[in-house]
């Protein structure tokens, strides 16, 4: 015997060992889950941050180009009308100095017919007056020639004027011409200009482009975690609808039980009051025969024929976990599941990432006890997927209350709190950077604002 008593000993001992060992393995496994955790979430805030940086330094970017892009566009339409008013301009002057020649030409022509003319004639002022002709047709000669005179110095004016003429629009030709050349320069740069900003507007939309695919997915995923919720939540109501369908029957039956029960104890109460009738007769009627023989003994026959009392049914008053009604739901005026330094979301609001608030984040330091806002039952307690350590309480009438990201959970399903119970303690889990809690209020599966109920701070 004392050889088996060692030898169980032994193997206790041995099995403590083990289990020692076992439960010091999946500690350090989850210190190095749990630091892996970590590294993954600051690089995850990490990414985080560069992203918005990235997107804030893109918008820059893309306003910067664009507004030069639309500088050099509208610079660029100046130049062309200016392009254009210059080569118009050039070609009136193309024609005016076309025009111009052209008179040249037969103002030259004419001046030199007359030349022609007047030498072939042999006529001039010193020939009229050594000629030795009649004074009055010489005085007819020289009036001609003064004529003649005056008209070649008409010409002559009328020539010069056009060589001054042909002189300005040949002049202001090269001005145009120059101006021309310039702005056709300018354009050329401008446009290299908008090619360039073209291009860098190109790799702007392309890297904006990137990053509203990568705020689709987050915002994808948001919707994911919002139906993965959501569909939790539905499974939940149809869950407490049997399990409330269940209670009923059960309260049910259990009256339907007490009612049997009392009506077989009114039976046996009846049979047991006729009993004792009867045996009260059969007392009475052996008292009257034997009166006279024997006192005493009649007496003490008639104490022995007494009914006793029946013995009262011991019952255990059963602690109530549950009012027999069910629980009477929420209203407005509930306290704060958490003492918050700081309140994120609001509900039914655009998210950053994406997606719509459904409910709100209570900052507070990793640890804080959360508590219950009202009565009720725990009827999800455990991981899930975006929210981190979550806990459910149904509160009746349809009402849930919801409690995500927390560090741990300190109540199980199936556990009935107290409003102010605390059920879980603030965390980061889920994916979250910052410990806080989510806080959500749900009536017939879909949200309602948490604000409006809780009271203010």
């Amino acid at each position: 015997m004392r050889h088996i008593g060692l030898g169980l000993l032994l193997c206790l001992a041995a099995a403590c060992a083990q289990a020692q060992t076992s439960l010091q393995a999946r500690q350090a496994q989850a210190r190095e889950d749990r630091q892996a955790l970590r590294a993954q979430i600051d690089a995850l805030q990490k990414r985080i941050e560069a992203s918005e940086s990235s997107r804030e330094d893109a918008s820059r970017a893309l306003q910067a180009s664009e507004q030069a892009i639309s500088d050099i566009s509208r610079e660029l339409a100046e130049l062309d009308r200016r392009q254009t008013a210059l080569q118009d301009a050039l070609h009136r002057l193309d024609a005016a100095r076309g025009q111009q020649s052209e008179a040249l030409e037969r103002q030259q022509e004419a001046l030199a017919d007359q030349l022609r003319a007047q030498y072939a004639s042999g006529l001039s002022p010193w020939t009229a007056l050594l000629s030795g002709r009649d004074p009055q047709d010489i005085g007819r000669e020289l009036a001609w020639l003064a004529y003649v005179t005056r008209s070649r110095t008409e010409a002559l004016d009328a020539l010069r004027a056009t060589l001054d003429r042909l002189a300005e629009l040949r002049r202001q030709t090269d001005e145009g011409r120059r101006d021309l050349e310039a702005v056709q320069a300018d354009v050329r740069q401008r446009r290299q200009e908008l090619q360039a900003q073209q291009a860098q507007r190109r790799e702007v939309l392309e890297k904006i482009r990137a990053q509203l695919d990568d705020q689709r997915v987050q915002a994808k995923q948001l919707q994911t975690r919002d139906a993965r919720l959501g569909s939790l939540i539905k499974d939940l109501d149809a869950e407490i609808a049997r399990a409330e369908a269940r209670r009923q029957a059960a309260l049910k039956a259990q009256a339907e039980r007490r009612a049997r029960e009392a009506a077989e104890r009114a039976r046996a109460e009846q049979d047991r009051r006729a009993r004792a009738a009867e045996q009260a007769r059969q007392v009475r009627e052996q008292a009257e025969r034997h009166l006279r023989e024997d006192q005493a003994s009649t007496d003490q026959e008639s104490t022995a024929g007494r009914p006793q009392p029946a013995e009262r049914a011991e019952r255990a008053p059963a602690a109530r976990i549950e009012p027999d009604g069910g629980f009477p739901g929420l209203a407005k005026g509930l306290p704060r599941p958490v003492a918050a330094s700081e309140v994120q979301g609001r509900f039914g609001a655009q998210r950053p990432e994406g997606g719509l608030w459904r409910g709100i984040v209570l900052r507070a330091p990793a640890g804080t006890p959360v508590r219950a806002v009202a009565a009720g039952r725990v009827v999800y307690a455990h991981w899930l997927s975006g929210f981190g350590n979550l806990l459910i309480i149904d509160h009746g009438k349809q009402y849930l209350s919801v409690y995500a990201y927390n560090q741990s959970l300190m109540r199980e399903v199936g556990d009935v709190v107290a409003r102010g119970d605390e059920v879980a303690r603030v965390g980061a889990t889920g994916g979250q950077v910052e410990p806080g809690l989510y806080f959500e209020l749900r009536h017939q599966g879909a949200p309602i604002n948490p604000e409006i109920w809780l009271k203010p701070d």
